[in-house]
């Protein structure tokens, strides 16, 4: 185990997240942590358990996940990490909108902020993204996108780096964008001996998107 200080790591939340956007990167970081020490605070607007289920989908299942603080009495953070989901669309509720003004408090402090899926329209939204390159979900690219014009959205990316900002794609980016991440900031040896305890093929170009001509993207 090394002696260097562990880094902070945030997980933001919001109900109708997307499960693994959460736990797919949350699994790398796991397994990370067995050589390299980390802090993990959970993140949302209130302590009550946060569930995936999304909105308007009563039947559709869903799991919980309990937060460790609120946006409000939040830890010193390096790193956010914020997933997407469908209950980003739910705009203007207490959630959502709580959540955008903690990534514009937070965001100046943080060595890193990690987005996957929709999860770049809550930073869109917060304004951190005007003048950077960011990516998104590209079946949900038009919509999002139409949020903030500020950004320049990039169609055609499993994942973009701007300056301390990694964005990606939908759902199983989130993997490649925190294995890629963990390369840059641990080492590619890292990255790679993780992929293979998760028996995962990772996806190591940035700019390998089938999913953007699938959905008519340019």
């Amino acid at each position: 185990m090394s002696n260097e200080s562990p880094l902070r790591i945030g997980l933001l939340l919001f109900p109708g997240f997307q499960a693994l956007d959460v736990f797919g990167p949350i699994d790398c970081l796991n397994i990370l942590s067995r050589t390299h020490p980390l802090t993990l605070s959970i993140l949302s607007h209130t302590l009550d358990p946060v569930s995936t289920k999304p909105p308007l989908t009563p039947t559709a299942l869903a799991q919980s996940v309990v937060p460790t603080h609120t946006f409000a009495n939040a830890p010193e953070l390096d790193v956010l990490l914020i997933p997407g989901g469908l209950g980003i669309r739910l705009l203007h509720s207490e959630a959502i909108t709580s959540a955008v003004d903690f990534i514009r408090y937070v965001y100046p402090s943080l060595k890193h902020l990690i987005t996957v899926c929709t999860g770049s329209g809550l930073v869109a939204r917060a304004g951190v993204l005007d003048g950077r390159r960011a990516t998104t979900n590209k079946r949900a690219f038009v919509e999002v996108t139409g949020w903030r014009g500020e950004v320049d959205w990039v169609a055609r990316a499993r994942w973009v780096v701007d300056g301390n900002i990694w964005t990606s794609s939908g759902v199983s980016a989130g993997i490649d964008v925190m294995l890629a991440w963990i390369g840059n900031v641990y080492g590619e040896g890292v990255a790679k001996e993780i992929a293979d305890i998760m028996e995962y093929r990772q996806v190591e170009d940035g700019g390998d998107d089938p999913f953007a001509e699938l959905y008519g993207l340019r």
